[in-house]
């Protein structure tokens, strides 16, 4: 192994090769097995001679640390539990800016243990094609597929931007090209990319109160003033977004997380005072693959005429959260600022999951399953749905949701107390009052159904009514 010993000067090699070595066996660096280099190997390496490295291997082999084999060379024998030396956190240590204690630590989006998982926006990943996902990508990484030791074009795979234009074209009506299209390491980042962009420390950015908190997150973290614009049952009030707001984040087909859909008026509405008021719209499509019912919602980048509208999306919901693929589509005025922005943050995607998506897309195999997952999705869509209006509807009043992979239900109560009574029945569900940015909370529960297959949902559901009933009578 290539171990790492630094000398200095030229007093006690043999020591400072021993203590180096013990250091790394008892911080948990070196693991039991690990083999040491031979000491012919250390020794011209260190520009010593060999028996410098030699004593040093007789001394830790001596207390235990190391033992030796024929054939085997030398290895780590001393089984010792992991404890890296943690850095000094004194005074003088490094801090971070006021704004990350604000925001706190990321939340823990890993298994969780609940037996009935209702949480938002999360697919099932049970349903992925992954033996055809395997084949693409296995093919993508054969060395006459892949141009090793060549970064790629910031702006994406060109195949992948082509497709991508194409998919979101026939399946969502936006108007683009190739060269609209830059792909990013999910939609985060390309809100993140247009933040960069289009806003300096200071600006004013108007988010939906209840909304994604991500994003939000996200502004605060550049130093933008970030405020909450409430949501009615039409979306967005957009006689209630300040004045001096330079950009708006929405999700319009599908609210996140009350559901709702913008209406065409209040839609027309926003694209115009975004207009009047020199600002931008980053629309945010998100869930939209997943309609049950009713006509499909025009995008908000299909009816603007201004180059007024960047539109983002992702394929963690059509496919996995894992690929970190996805977005924009922005107007010409931004492309190059756009791509720059990419290149100095992490110069680009990774390039064989963008030609296996590119493919993915093109072959049709991404439309035959969001098809299949569309028809998942709506039957347990239904059934919360029912056992909303009927078994919970003393405490729960749903809202109509013709879309997407979570519905929400409002309520009169405070029901985080619920929340924990329900986990302690094995029942994850998210309070609708974790999503305030300004206002005062909204109380109520987000269903997300994409984890919890239909044959289960019942008997989740049936423990969610109890911790309602014990809690709330």
């Amino acid at each position: 192994m290539d171990l790492h010993v630094s000398l200095d000067g030229r007093r006690d090699l043999t020591g400072q090769i021993y203590r180096q070595i013990r250091g790394a066996i008892l911080d948990g660096r070196l693991r039991l097995g690990q083999t040491l280099p031979a000491t012919r190997e250390l020794a011209s390496r260190l520009a010593v001679s060999r028996n410098t490295v030699a004593v040093a291997y007789d001394r830790l082999a001596a207390e235990g640390f190391v033992a030796g084999r024929m054939g085997a060379g030398t290895y780590v024998s001393a089984p010792v539990e992991e404890h890296p030396a943690a850095p000094a956190d004194g005074a003088d240590a490094p801090r971070p800016r006021p704004v990350w204690d604000a925001i706190g630590e990321p939340p823990d989006l890993s298994a969780t243990g609940a037996e009935y998982d209702f949480r938002a926006g999360v697919p099932d990943a049970r349903l992925f094609p992954y033996q055809t996902w395997r084949r693409l990508m296995a093919d993508e990484l054969r060395a006459s597929a892949v141009q090793a030791g060549v970064y790629a074009d910031p702006a994406g795979h060109p195949g992948l931007r082509a497709a991508i234009a194409r998919h979101a074209g026939v399946s969502r009506a936006v108007r683009a090209g190739r060269d609209d299209v830059l792909v990013t390491s999910g939609c985060q980042q390309a809100v993140d990319l247009v933040a960069r962009v289009l806003l300096s420390p200071g600006d004013r950015v108007a988010v939906e109160d209840p909304g994604y908190p991500p994003p939000a997150m996200l502004f605060s973290s550049l130093g933008l003033r970030v405020v909450g614009v409430p949501v009615d049952a039409h979306g967005l009030v957009v006689d209630a977004i300040p004045g001096d707001a330079r950009l708006v984040y929405v999700t319009p087909s599908h609210q996140f997380p009350l559901g709702v859909p913008m209406s065409l008026p209040r839609r027309m509405a926003l694209l115009a005072w975004a207009r009047a008021h020199h600002a931008v719209v980053l629309e945010d499509d998100y869930d939209s693959e997943f309609r049950f019912t009713g006509r499909p919602i025009e995008p908000l980048q299909s009816l603007d005429r201004h180059g007024r509208v960047v539109y983002v999306g992702s394929f963690s919901k059509v496919m996995l959260p894992t690929l970190r693929l996805g977005f924009c589509v922005a107007p010409p005025s931004l492309h190059s600022a756009l791509r720059t922005a990419k290149f100095v943050t992490d110069w680009h995607t990774a390039l064989p999951a963008q030609a296996a998506l590119a493919r993915f897309l093109d072959d049709g195999t991404l439309a035959r399953h969001v098809r299949r997952m569309r028809s998942v999705y709506q039957a347990r869509h239904d059934l919360i749905s029912a056992v909303l209006a009927a078994d919970l509807a003393p405490w729960l009043d749903p809202v109509p949701s013709p879309a997407g992979l979570h519905l929400s239900a409002l309520s009169g109560h405070d029901l985080r107390t619920v929340v924990g009574a329900a986990r302690e029945r094995g029942v994850l569900v998210q309070p609708l009052s974790s999503f305030a940015v300004d206002g005062p909370p909204r109380h109520g529960l987000l269903f997300g159904y994409g984890m919890v297959p239909l044959e289960r949902i019942p008997a989740g559901l049936a423990l969610l009514r109890s911790a309602l009933k014990d809690t709330l009578g």
